[in-house]
């Protein structure tokens, strides 16, 4: 490991985010904040149980519930008993939360466009292939729109 400095990557993530930020609409976000768009965004249409979306967020079961909790004060999720088990709570997008998240993939469209015409397509798509792996993630589909409504959904 190089002599660098060490907290190169959280800055770059901070502007990141930023330029996310930025590129949203005003007040496309309201008063959520970054890691409120990173819990919408794993939530799946067919709704997920708050043990297995700590689990895909690195969070704790604990401060996963608070967030849902919040995002359900919000009207940005809802949630419901699990039909096969009613001790399980089912989390899902609201309308409200699928509109903000399809605001949030088009701005992070547009980023990803503007960084592949920066540095290249070939060295933009290696970069995100060495993240994925970095990180254990798995390769996301060529676009991730807004989950469509499911029927248990509420507005």
């Amino acid at each position: 490991m190089s002599a660098g400095r060490v907290d190169v990557l959280p800055e770059l993530m901070a502007k990141l985010f930023g330029r996310l930020r930025s590129e949203l609409p005003d007040k496309a976000l309201g008063d959520l904040r970054m890691s409120h768009v990173r819990v919408m965004s794993a939530v799946p249409p067919e709704g997920i149980n708050v043990t297995e979306l700590a689990r895909l967020t690195g969070m704790t079961k604990q401060g996963c519930g608070q967030f849902v909790t919040q995002l359900t004060g919000t009207g940005h999720l809802h949630s419901e008993p699990d039909p096969d088990d009613g001790r399980v709570r089912m989390v899902f997008r609201t309308r409200t939360g699928d509109r903000v998240m399809g605001k949030v993939y088009g701005a992070l469209e547009r980023m990803e466009s503007d960084f592949a015409a920066q540095v290249g397509e070939r060295r933009y798509a290696t970069f995100k292939k060495v993240m994925m792996e970095l990180t254990g993630s798995a390769p996301a589909p060529a676009s991730s729109p807004p989950a469509r409504t499911a029927a248990r959904r509420r507005t």
